[in-house]
């Protein structure tokens, strides 16, 4: 318990006015995650992190999930287990900690820019140098921020990325995803939480895309242009229908 205390110190700056027992609460769920990921012989998670967790146990999983996700154990949100398995497919594919976003809204009058957020379960790697883990904002405005402690906030630091999203086509038994590339631009937005401002080239005729075909909001993101590695494992060798973006 002392070494994920330290861990959990050392991963980022708490926010003033955090108690101990807080703290505490959100290493004891971490040591459990550990060892359940381990004896299962687990390469990724989905959790019910909202809101579950905060009302039955008193924290939010966040930051237990981004420290397992730093250490190439992706893990997300809200029990999208194909939102797991699209993480994981960007790490194989890119080495790099993914991180799981929300495409959220537009960034001023740029149509090819948006602003990607989620409360966060981010990465410590996917940020700038200024980390806080604090209480969520949503969540703890209605649950009250003593239950919602473990929320990792800061912004993407600029870089390229590949975005890349699988869903299930449950009529026809079937998986199909999207994938793409641009760049995070690190361009100055005020969004509480884990916030990544992206430039994706024909932006709108993405998000076109994944409204007439029905993609969910969620989708994950990792370091690096590799794009071209996905679309060449999964529709030579699995099969799936895949929406190229850098194709388009």
């Amino acid at each position: 318990m002392l070494t994920k205390l330290d861990e959990i110190r050392s991963y980022g700056r708490i926010a003033a006015g955090i108690p101990v027992e807080q703290v505490l609460r959100q290493a004891r769920l971490s040591v459990v995650l550990d060892r359940w990921m381990d004896e299962n012989e687990c390469d990724a998670s989905a959790i019910q992190c909202w809101d579950s967790i905060q009302k039955n146990y008193g924290c939010a999983t966040c930051l237990s999930m981004s420290m397992m996700g730093e250490r190439l154990l992706p893990s997300a949100c809200e029990v999208d287990v194909v939102g797991a398995l699209s993480m994981y497919a960007l790490l194989l594919a890119s080495g790099n900690p993914p991180s799981f976003q929300d495409w959220n809204n537009n960034y001023g009058e740029d149509r090819n820019m948006c602003i990607n957020v989620h409360c966060s379960n981010y990465p410590k790697s996917f940020f700038g140098a200024d980390i806080e883990i604090g209480a969520l904002d949503v969540l703890g405005a209605t649950l009250g921020a003593d239950r919602c402690f473990g929320a990792v906030k800061g912004q993407a630091s600029a870089g390229p990325m590949t975005f890349f999203r699988a869903s299930t086509d449950d009529a026809h038994g079937a998986m199909r995803a999207y994938v793409g590339t641009g760049q995070i631009t690190g361009d100055p937005v005020a969004i509480d939480g884990g916030v990544a401002v992206c430039q994706v080239p024909r932006l709108q005729g993405l998000l076109d895309i994944m409204c007439k075909l029905g993609f969910e909001h969620h989708v994950a993101m990792a370091r690096g242009h590799v794009a071209d590695v996905l679309h060449e494992a999964l529709v030579n060798y699995m099969g799936w229908e895949l929406y190229d973006h850098d194709a388009t």
